[in-house]
């Protein structure tokens, strides 16, 4: 597995930006070979409101769950943009959901199909990561959520008036809109439209385990393909690293093919 660090300019976000990327080394000897060249199944893996796009590599061992299979990994820097076309800022929905696969799918062997493509988060990436599968449901197979921060509004009174009002704009506009999952749900529901594979995961004790219960709740009320799990834990990382392993399992990632 090639550990790669990337950066480069956004035309959506109008500055650079860095990403981590992990991605299967093929080559012809060695023990650690993914006997695939690819194109390769990808994951988007976001990270929380406190860390940025090198948490992931440093608080977990995804490099070692991933280094066997023939999947890429893109870790892209989010800052505090909540994965959101802001109010008042930057376009980071836009960014994740059109610039950054287009872009990395150009630099890097990876597939371009919706079947091959699969985003994931913990608590403010777990919000982006659902928001990802619900709004632009043709772009992704499976999106799954770790701790996330799935309801919008409790956010907005969590983060205060002058940052939840840059990025969402009012609470009025925010709640019922198109950054409201719960609104988001429903209009895909209602849709018509193939809903990616939902995974959401928290724990008991975690601040976010109500509006989590919550959304499981009206996804199962709206049919929605979610598969929902708990158990002990907080919102920390070893609980996070634990889900990171759970969800490669859970996710249709190709036999691995490893010699």
């Amino acid at each position: 597995m090639a550990w790669l660090h990337v950066h480069y300019h956004s035309e959506t976000l109008r500055m650079p930006v860095p990403m981590e990327v992990l991605l299967p080394q093929y080559h012809s000897g060695g023990s650690r070979k993914v006997s695939d060249s690819g194109p390769y199944q990808t994951l988007y893996l976001l990270h929380g409101m406190s860390d940025d796009h090198t948490a992931w590599m440093r608080r977990t061992s995804i490099e070692r769950y991933v280094e066997q299979l023939p999947l890429a990994v893109i870790m892209p820097a989010g800052h505090l943009g909540w994965y959101t076309d802001m109010a008042r800022g930057r376009d980071y929905f836009s960014f994740l959901t059109e610039e950054l696969p287009a872009i990395s799918e150009r630099m890097f062997p990876l597939s371009g199909a919706r079947e091959d493509r699969f985003i994931a988060g913990l608590s403010m990436g777990g919000y982006g990561a659902m928001k990802a599968g619900l709004l632009a449901p043709d772009k992704y197979a499976a999106a799954a959520s770790f701790s996330g921060a799935l309801d919008a509004v409790d956010v907005w009174d969590r983060i205060g008036p002058k940052l939840a009002g840059d990025v969402f704009g009012s609470r009025e506009q925010l709640e019922g809109g198109r950054n409201d999952l719960f609104a988001a749900a429903t209009a895909i529901a209602k849709s018509g439209q193939s809903c990616p594979q939902l995974y959401a995961w928290c724990g008991t004790e975690d601040f976010l385990y109500d509006a989590n219960v919550r959304f499981k709740e009206h996804a199962a009320g709206l049919g929605l393909p979610l598969t929902y799990e708990e158990g002990p834990g907080d919102h920390r990382w070893k609980y996070w690293d634990l889900c990171i392993e759970r969800v490669l399992d859970w996710l249709p990632v190709r036999d691995a093919r490893v010699e």
